[in-house]
């Protein structure tokens, strides 16, 4: 296991370099350079260099004024010290932008991957233990309307039936400008939980149509299965065939899903934080973007790449870890 591991680890930097290199020509050769706008509106500042010498230093700095390869290595050589340069928008370190937000992505992808996966293995176990009964096309159902909505409906539902007609939550922001200050520090923690609700039904939403289908699946071929049969047949009591013999092998593939859905905690939501005004690293990364901030959307493509990896590996791992049986050359 440690020599797979190990293997996987250098495979999977080799995978980030070469994905980052590819991200780095995109940024090279977008035909809008967004060096020169923000040479322009630094000299444009009272006291400030002139616009030449701006240019000159931005291009210098994010090795722009080299050829591809060598404004590449010029980045990864700052980008393995963890220096990635100040945020264009935020003005700011990069680093110190993410620390400030990251934690909000996290704990409202934690909550909705928690309830995604309780709602969604139960729902498709019951599927395909009452296969082609009423239960089992009603979950079907809805299965396939969550992953057919696209994320701006639901979010745009939520909202008005939530915050529109009955008036529970507020459409956007993480508190209530008009009082939170004036709450005390559990009052402010309920205001902000209480922001976090409707994004966190949105993720879970559209997230659970897939798992469902997935655990349905699974879960009827290995209840086709030889040993189940076996179980079945010398007496014993079916929960027990469903609870302990086929359900700990449903989730043999269950893992690559739940591993490869890790990642998710910590790179954010882009779409679903910027439809609620969630500011974590989704909701910043998509106008770092959109204002062309190189810097972090360099950062947050590398992070997001490390998290890709890292959760293929985590699920390679836990296969190991649910089935014994399975061992890794």
């Amino acid at each position: 296991m440690l020599k797979f591991i190990t293997k996987r680890l250098l495979m999977g930097i080799l995978i980030l370099v070469l994905a980052m290199f590819l991200v780095y020509l995109l940024i090279y050769n977008l035909p809008t350079s967004y060096i020169e706008k923000t040479a322009r509106e630094l000299a444009s500042k009272p006291g400030s260099r002139p616009y030449t010498e701006w240019l000159d230093v931005l291009n210098a700095q994010y090795g722009l004024s080299d050829n591809p390869v060598t404004g590449f290595l010029t980045w990864c050589s700052h980008a393995v010290r963890g220096n990635f340069g100040d945020s264009w928008l935020w003005t700011i370190p990069v680093t110190e932008k993410f620390k400030e937000v990251i934690w909000n992505s996290f704990w409202l992808g934690l909550a909705a991957f928690i309830l995604e996966a309780a709602i969604a293995i139960p729902l498709g176990v019951l599927a395909a233990t009452k296969q082609y009964s009423a239960t089992d096309y009603t979950i079907t159902v809805l299965s396939l309307i969550g992953i057919s909505m696209p994320t701006f409906f639901v979010a745009t539902v939520f909202k008005m039936i939530f915050a529109v007609h009955l008036g529970w939550f507020d459409p956007y922001g993480m508190e209530n400008a008009r009082i939170h200050a004036t709450l005390p520090p559990f009052g402010q923690f309920m205001d902000t939980l209480a922001h976090f609700v409707l994004p966190c039904m949105t993720l879970v939403a559209i997230g659970i149509g897939s798992l469902m289908r997935y655990t349905r699946t699974n879960t009827l071929e290995v209840l086709n299965a030889d040993y189940i049969r076996t179980a079945r047949a010398k007496g014993l009591p079916e929960k027990k065939v469903i609870g302990y013999h086929a359900f700990r092998n449903t989730l043999i593939p269950i893992v690559t899903i739940l591993g490869n859905s890790l990642p998710g905690l910590f790179s954010g939501a882009l779409i679903t934080e910027t439809l609620f005004s969630i500011r974590g690293i989704g909701y910043i990364s998509y106008y770092s973007m959109i204002q062309g901030d190189i810097p972090f959307t360099m950062f947050y493509l590398a992070f997001s790449s490390i998290l890709t990896i890292l959760g293929t590996l985590i699920a390679d791992i836990l296969y190991a870890v649910v089935d014994p049986r399975v061992r890794v050359n």
